[in-house]
């Protein structure tokens, strides 16, 4: 972004024409905008799921849920808030959202898993919502689900040892049931 466009942006003008295009039904068509990149500003979504601007915690949480709605990721592997007007880059340190809630119904292959995220959005482990699972060079797992159209939520380590008490062995490897799916976690060695 130039320096007058990064002076000139404004998250409460920017949030206002995010709540007017979101509506009161669901989340807002972001897919369906293409509007003309306005430049990177200076917005940051830290691996723990915390949102600052300019350096400065964005602490309403009404304000991170909203611009959460209209988060995208491209193609290009970047993060955008996109409005039917405007679209603007933002840092991202690993994926936008967290799972900080694990919530099963049933037992075994007949569960269903719901997690919910740090701006309330409650996900079901399913097709549509898949599980990942890297290790970092250190060996320690990171876990993800899917939330939505390329935005994924890191699992929180509280979390992720609920889902290990689940785990089962089923053909060689190590998985949960969710949704009438065995999510693989990893190979029985």
């Amino acid at each position: 972004m130039t320096k007058d466009k990064a002076a000139s942006f404004r998250p409460d003008l920017f949030a206002m024409e995010a709540r007017k295009a979101s509506g009161k039904k669901g989340l807002p068509p972001v897919h369906l905008w293409n509007p003309e990149f306005c430049g990177d500003i200076d917005m940051h979504i830290k691996r723990d799921g915390s949102w600052d601007y300019m350096g400065s915690a964005i602490s309403r949480p009404a304000m991170v849920r909203l611009f959460s709605t209209i988060l995208r990721h491209d193609d290009d592997g970047k993060y955008y808030l996109v409005t039917p007007v405007e679209k603007v880059g933002i840092r991202v340190d690993d994926v936008p959202f967290v799972a900080v809630e694990l919530r099963t119904e049933g037992k075994g292959c007949e569960q269903t898993l719901h997690f919910r995220t740090n701006v309330d959005d409650v996900v079901t482990l399913d097709k549509d919502h898949p599980l990942r699972l890297e290790f970092a060079a250190n060996g320690e797992p990171s876990p993800y689900i899917l939330v939505r159209d390329r935005l994924e939520a890191l699992i929180t380590r509280s979390v992720y040892y609920e889902l290990a008490e689940m785990v089962e062995e089923r053909g060689g490897q190590y998985g949960v049931w969710s949704s009438g799916i065995f999510f693989a976690l990893g190979s029985v060695e």
